[in-house]
Formats: structure tokens, sequence, C-alpha cells
């Protein structure tokens, strides 16, 4: 109707046809057609800046980033779970590559994500050291409003998680693999830690072995070997309690996933963490993950040669 008006000039008719828009909610279709339309129309009324202040926004780009940024410190620096959970649910899909939000707007700023990602290691870090200290004067000194230590390191595991979803659903998860790999003070407090606590760092491992054994992570070999010589053992120790405390994990595809990174590796090096696994699995059996398929896979490979190994492999 407004294209007609302003077509003939009509101009009680835009005018109205203005206000009635300017008062009324949209649908996203009609959203869609308002933006392709207003452009080419030469309609000189102050209500059609109303409408065009609905339609467009300067600097849309840099006040998406900066909103986004926002919006991703706030979460994970939530103090209520569920909100939080509602939240990051929410924000993950408005950023999903498949989103039916997604825009023709530049790419995640990877630069935004990594330092929440990094203040969230840090806060890990600290909890750990907590967690692991045995001097009760440290701990007094904490807020008597804090939560329970165990569910602070779990927020920010929860966090961290989440931020690498986002990495991997943008296909920019690689740096944070390699900075993984080289937590070298977290790994230490891994050790210090108690099972119940420790098993957390290996959530964040349990995401990247399954990034790398489904295919969406695409690591240097370098940084591949170094994720998995420094978090292996750490997730066959970790795996009962992962059972036990799943939060959400999917066991069978991370016992998958494991083996099919491991086989990524040059054949020495699956030769040192196989050897690794069994003798684990021998010991603690359904403690560990089960890696045998994988471990077929590896000896075949090793041990059989040319097209008797591939026969084998294709049945």
């Amino acid at each position: 109707m407004v294209k007609v008006s302003a077509g003939i000039k009509f101009g009680r008719g835009v005018s109205s046809c203005l206000k009635y828009l300017e008062a009324v909610p949209w649908s996203e279709e009609e959203e869609e057609k308002l933006r392709d339309l207003f452009p080419k129309l030469n309609v000189d009324d102050d209500t059609a800046t109303d409408v065009l202040d609905r339609l467009f926004t300067l600097n849309s780009v840099d006040s998406q980033r900066t909103l986004t940024k926002h919006l991703i410190w706030s979460i994970t620096n939530s103090t209520d779970a569920n909100a939080r959970n509602e939240l990051k649910s929410l924000v993950k899909g408005l950023l999903c590559k498949s989103s039916v939000y997604e825009k023709p707007y530049p790419d995640l700023n990877k630069e935004d994500i990594f330092a929440v990602c990094k203040s969230c290691l840090d806060s890990l870090s600290s909890l750990l050291e907590e967690a692991s200290s045995t001097d009760a004067s440290l701990k007094l000194t904490k807020n008597k409003k804090d939560r329970p230590l165990i569910e602070r390191i779990s927020k920010q595991v929860d966090n961290i998680n989440w931020l690498l979803d986002i990495l991997l659903d943008h296909q920019m998860a690689e740096d944070f693999a390699d900075m993984w790999a080289n937590q070298e003070e977290l790994l230490k407090m891994h050790h210090n830690a108690s099972p119940m606590v420790r098993y957390e760092l290996s959530r964040v491992s349990a995401l990247l072995f399954i990034a790398l054994g489904t295919r969406k992570l695409h690591c240097p070999s370098e940084t591949r070997l170094k994720l998995l010589q420094v978090w292996f053992s750490p997730m066959l120790s970790d795996f009962g309690w992962l059972n036990r405390c799943k939060k959400g994990l999917d066991m069978k595809a991370l016992e998958e996933a494991m083996g099919q990174a491991l086989l990524t590796l040059p054949l020495k090096e699956q030769y040192s963490l196989f050897m690794d696994w069994f003798q684990c699995f021998s010991k603690h059996g359904s403690e560990c993950p089960n890696l045998s398929k994988s471990f077929q896979i590896w000896w075949r490979r090793s041990f059989l040669r040319g097209s008797e190994s591939f026969a084998i492999e294709s049945r």
C-alpha cells in the first residue's frame, strides 16, 4: 500500500501507511520486504525516519562486534546457572553459522573470543590452585558468599567448552587447541588435585578429542601430537569420573573419537599412546575408554602390509 501511495504521490495515504507501520510489530518476512522497499522510495515524512530507524542502524558491523563481545562477557560472568545456560543457548544460536539470523557481516572476531577464553582459563587456574592448596588461611580469605569451589570450577569449564563450541562452529579452534596443549600449569594442578576436581579439565580435552576424531578440528601434526601427549594420560585417569558425571558428554562418541584422533599421529607415536591405553585398560577395565577397535587398526597398519592390510580394514 505504501508503495502504491508513494507512486501516485498520495501524501495522506503514505503518511497513514507509515504511521501504521511504525506502530505495529513486524514479522521477519515483513521486515525483509520493508528493508528491500524503503531504499527505492522517495518519501519525505517524519514518520518515515522512525520506520527507517527500526530497519537500519549506523555502523552495524562495529555495533554487532561490540555487542557480541559484551554479551559473551556477561554470560561468562553470570551468577545464575539457569539464566546462564539459557543465554548460552540463545547467543550460540545467534552466532551459529547455520543460524537463520546470520547476516552478511564479517566473521566472528576471534581475538574477542580468545580474550574471554584466557580470562576463563586464568580463573580456572586460580580455582584449581585453591583446590590443591593445603593452606587453610587461603581458603578462609575467600568471600563467604562464594559458591562451593567445585561448582565454581565447573562453571569455568562450562564457559570454556561453550566458547570452544563457538570457535569450532566458525572453524577458529586451531589456536585454542594449541593453547590447551601448552597448559603446563593446569597439567601440574591436575596431578595434584583430587579426582572429583581434576576430571573437570578432561571435559575440555574431551571436546577437543571429539572434534579431532570427527574431522571438525584440523590441526597441524605438531599440535595434535602435543595435545594428545599432554592430555591423553589425564583422560585415561579421569574417564571413570567422566562416565559417572557426564554433564551432557557422549561417552561413546568420546571413545570413538579418541581412537580416531590417535590414528592421525605417526605410527611411532601411536605405538606409545596405545601402549599406555593397553596397560590402563588391562588394569582398570570400564574405568578406561575402550579403544579396542582403533587398537586393531593400528596393529594391522603397523604389522601387516600391502593388500592384506587394506583387505582387513575394508571389511
